[in-house]
């Protein structure tokens, strides 16, 4: 990325220079446009739920930047060899979500491939003094997590057929929530900064805010939202490798403090459509946590620490 020409529009109200989940363009005073494209490979079998969670996952960035999604455009990669129903399922999944969302889908374009891919460019709104960006967060604030983490560690259980299949329904609950109802949640409150929980983990991810931020981190462990029995997984050795990449870029940046090696592993398990990481003013929190009681999330959600002036690392594990 560095090696591209560098554009400058002052319209352009977010672009590439702090690692945020999407592109912010300045329409008018009151409306900016939210852009942002995302897809992947399968990370389960069935085509319609891969769909979902494909789609949820691209959405997200959208909610992450405090906007609405209006429109959809799919893209697709797909073998000649599996049958034309199976893309037609994982699209029907696709765009269930992105009905929920209350957006449009217009269309899309398709490659052949040599195994499926699937995603979404997401166009949406947002007004320009309500953006919500991954910087911003302030010596005080508390963090809120809206979903549990450890997809990463299921998907790799069931690819060894290790997963038992009630924290296998539990991972997909949380890969095909959308976070509407937790950016909902959080608009009426004074948020510092926002992003999504996505390949770079709980800890990557915390490191690039608190970073963007000059600030550092407290988190406590044990209030993190983990899915069920997932710790017993990690115990296992069920980490996928793109844990040990994230653990090799970002372990400089935080302190460890003597924390069991499999809630390591945990914490920088790259997640796919993974909840919102939200900074917010501390007299805030238990409303913002109240709120997301009476929105009916689908998936845990928790106060899991703090936002402190910067020290020595950017993250403290405690």
């Amino acid at each position: 990325m560095c090696k591209l020409p560098k554009f400058k529009d002052d319209n352009l109200i977010v672009g590439i220079e702090t690692s945020d989940d999407a592109a912010v363009y300045k329409i008018n005073d009151e409306i900016a446009m939210i852009q942002t494209v995302d897809f992947f490979t399968p990370v389960v079998d069935d085509p319609y739920t891969f769909g979902q969670i494909a789609a949820a996952n691209s959405l997200s960035d959208v909610y992450a930047m405090g906007g609405e999604p209006r429109l959809a455009l799919n893209i697709v990669g797909f073998p000649n060899c599996l049958d034309p129903s199976v893309m037609a399922e994982m699209l029907q999944g696709g765009a269930s979500k992105v009905i929920e969302a209350g957006a449009t889908l217009a269309g899309g374009h398709s490659i052949e491939d040599d195994e499926p891919k699937y995603g979404l460019c997401v166009t949406g709104f947002v007004n320009p003094n309500k953006i919500l960006k991954n910087y911003g967060a302030k010596p005080g604030d508390v963090l809120i997590l809206t979903k549990q983490i450890g997809s990463g560690i299921v998907n790799t259980a069931v690819k060894a057929d290790m997963a038992p299949k009630e924290i296998v329904d539990e991972a997909i609950v949380v890969m095909t929530s959308l976070n509407k109802k937790a950016k909902e949640a959080i608009e009426n409150y004074d948020v510092s900064s926002c992003t999504d929980i996505t390949g770079f983990g709980l800890i990557g991810h915390s490191i690039e805010m608190a970073e963007a931020s000059n600030v550092s981190f407290e988190i406590n462990t044990k209030d993190v939202p983990i899915i069920t029995n997932v710790m017993e997984l990690a115990e296992m050795g069920l980490i996928p490798a793109g844990a040990y990449k994230n653990r090799t870029y970002f372990e400089k940046k935080l302190e460890l403090n003597n924390i069991d090696e499999a809630y390591v592993d945990l914490f920088f398990d790259p997640q796919t459509s993974g909840g919102l990481l939200i900074s917010a003013n501390e007299n805030d929190a238990d409303k913002i946590i109240n709120d997301m009681k009476d929105k009916g999330l689908d998936t845990k959600f928790a106060i899991i620490g703090r936002v402190v002036e910067k020290k020595e690392k950017y993250i403290y594990l405690k």
